[in-house]
């Protein structure tokens, strides 16, 4: 999933020269079915550097930071949706307003992830492609999750689906988040 709209420029203290975001797109309805968009004004521009340099001092500063990020990005895709999903969205809810799988909550949260990237609010990180776990045979329903790599190697899932939209991500090591899932567990 790419951003939509492009320009370059300057929002806040950080001087961009690759093309920068105007517009993010929320993905919905299962799959990516449906999609809402909104305008990444200087008011939201500066809200999402504001949050990222709380996480300066660290790599887990930086996670908590991405954290707090996703959620605002949530709430602004609510805001464009115009509905809120539910946490762990039942596969019932499949096309219906605003409901999200994980495909639809790993696509978007790479897309905040990617957008502050491109706008380099990353310090510690960098944004690794969408990953999944489990097949049905083993006990788990397949299902995917953002993530990124911190600059000591090791990498980390941004799992968004167990909450509502809004809600803190899970953020834990991938290798840990691989284990998990069965029978739904967290």
């Amino acid at each position: 999933m790419l951003p939509a709209g492009c320009a370059t420029g300057q929002v806040g203290d950080y001087k961009y020269s690759t093309p920068v975001p105007t517009k993010l797109r929320a993905c919905y309805g299962y799959g990516c079915r449906y999609s809402a968009f909104f305008p990444v004004t200087s008011t939201v521009a500066d809200r999402f550097a504001a949050i990222m340099k709380a996480g300066n001092a660290s790599p887990e500063a930086e996670r908590a930071a991405i954290s707090k990020a996703v959620q605002y990005y949530e709430e602004l895709s609510v805001q464009a949706i115009g509905a809120r999903d539910l946490p762990r969205s039942p596969v019932v809810a499949s096309g219906e307003k605003g409901q999200m799988d994980c495909i639809d909550e790993s696509t978007n949260t790479r897309a905040v992830l990617l957008y502050l990237d491109q706008r380099h609010l990353l310090a510690f990180h960098t944004v690794r492609a969408n990953t999944a776990r489990g097949v049905l045979i083993d006990g788990r329903y397949p299902h995917w999750t953002a993530a990124v790599r911190d600059n000591s190697g090791k990498d980390w899932a941004v799992d968004s689906w167990f909450e509502a939209a809004g809600g803190p991500p899970d953020i834990v090591p991938l290798s840990y988040w691989r284990t998990r899932g069965v029978w739904g567990e967290r």
